[in-house]
């Protein structure tokens, strides 16, 4: 569904992607792994069009992603940024709202108030749909801006380290909603820090590093400690609880 061809991009000297190919499968949870700068945040970017790349091109079920308009991408792929910047007197309700745009050009219609509702009670926030985002914690800050992601009900969604501010329960209710989504055909790229979550949700797992692919592929083979150890320069064990690996790095 998306294929990233030789991605190359250089900041003041710097080289942030250099020949990146990668393939995203579809209807999976791929999740971006790796240490501080390792080019992940950008990939994603790179992926959504909000960064533009030296070179190399990103397809989008083989068509060139720099063919989309706007509207058009919108609807086909979503993308929830590390630095959203949102307005402090947004009532929730709102917020949400605005991730079915694309849909409807700001016609609201009873069939976004359905979607709207729906995502409002994946994340818990029926409750809040009222409250002013300036009175929320920044954690049920991050899942107003995951339900207006998902309210988008594009077919790719984005998102960059999403377990931001999310506490155990909220961290493992989002990635349980992945799941769910992609049971309904959605495709899901996430950047993760968490390697127990990307060993417990993903089924496909990107491994950067200095800004090239370390390493690409299903999870278990990925999930093992000579590998992981390498990609993270620190000593790290894989454990096996209920049959699922674990990274232990203590």
């Amino acid at each position: 569904m998306i294929r990233a061809v030789d991605l190359t991009l250089t900041i003041s000297g710097h080289t942030i992607l250099n020949k990146v190919s990668v393939d995203v499968p579809k209807n999976k949870v791929t999740a971006l792994i790796g240490p501080n700068g390792a080019g992940k945040s950008t990939l994603l970017h790179t992926i959504a069009r909000l960064t533009k790349q030296d070179s190399g091109q990103v397809l989008l079920d083989n068509r060139s992603i720099t063919d989309f308009e706007n509207k058009e991408l919108a609807r086909h792929m979503s993308i929830l940024r590390q630095d959203s910047a949102i307005g402090s007197r947004l009532k929730v309700r709102d917020l949400v709202s605005f991730g079915r745009y694309p849909h409807n050009q700001g016609r609201h219609s009873a069939s976004d108030d359905l979607v709207v509702d729906k995502v409002l009670v994946d994340f818990e926030l029926d409750a809040l749909a009222e409250r002013f985002l300036d009175t929320l914690s920044g954690g049920q800050r991050q899942r107003a801006l995951l339900a207006m992601n998902f309210a988008q009900d594009a077919e790719a969604i984005l998102l960059d380290e999403p377990l931001n501010n999310l506490d155990l329960s909220h961290a493992r209710q989002l990635m349980h909603t992945v799941k769910h989504y992609v049971g309904r055909g959605k495709t899901f790229v996430v950047v993760l820090h968490d390697l127990n979550y990307a060993a417990r949700y993903a089924d496909h797992i990107i491994a950067m590093k200095q800004g090239e692919v370390f390493a690409a592929g299903d999870t278990s083979s990925i999930f093992n400690e000579g590998l992981l150890s390498d990609l993270y320069e620190t000593p790290i064990e894989i454990v096996k609880v209920n049959g699922l690996p674990m990274a232990l790095s203590y």
